[in-house]
């Protein structure tokens, strides 16, 4: 797997509200405009998805996965990877969450990804930053709306 390309990003909102957006991967599709379905496959025994179905469409990456999520590291940080594709080879990432003050909040969003037809690691890159950046401000848009 690559490098991970990251940002970090300030939302004004609670920690929890911030929580509660991220870790409903279900609902990812009413804040994300590149997540056009995502379905809960598989759930731990408290109630938390664990592999989910996702059709992705973000400009150079367009895609249907299936995404394993990792909550040992929650609630501070929720990461994933990739089960299946159709395109990808690979695909890692995680949010990591933290409170700036009651009102505030930090999120950073780290993501890789591994292709089956070969690309310059300075196109993928892009991609990935391009693909990041956009999910944080609209994720920052959803929440202080």
């Amino acid at each position: 797997m690559s490098d991970l390309s990251s940002s970090t990003i300030t939302i004004d909102a609670p920690l929890a509200d911030v929580q509660g957006a991220l870790f409903a991967l279900g609902q990812y599709p009413t804040w994300s405009s590149a997540i056009k379905s995502s379905e809960v496959v598989e759930s731990d025994d408290q109630g938390r998805a664990t592999k989910v179905k996702m059709t992705i469409d973000a400009g150079m990456m367009k895609d249907r996965v299936i995404l394993d999520y990792d909550w040992s590291k929650a609630p501070g940080q929720l990461t994933f990877s990739l089960d299946d594709a159709d395109l990808l080879t690979g695909m890692d990432g995680s949010y990591s969450i933290k409170a700036i003050d009651e009102d505030t909040t930090q999120v950073t969003y780290e993501l890789g990804v591994s292709l089956s037809m070969p690309i310059p690691a300075m196109m993928r890159q892009k991609a990935e930053k391009a693909t990041i950046d956009q999910a944080l401000a609209q994720l920052k848009a959803a929440l202080e709306a």
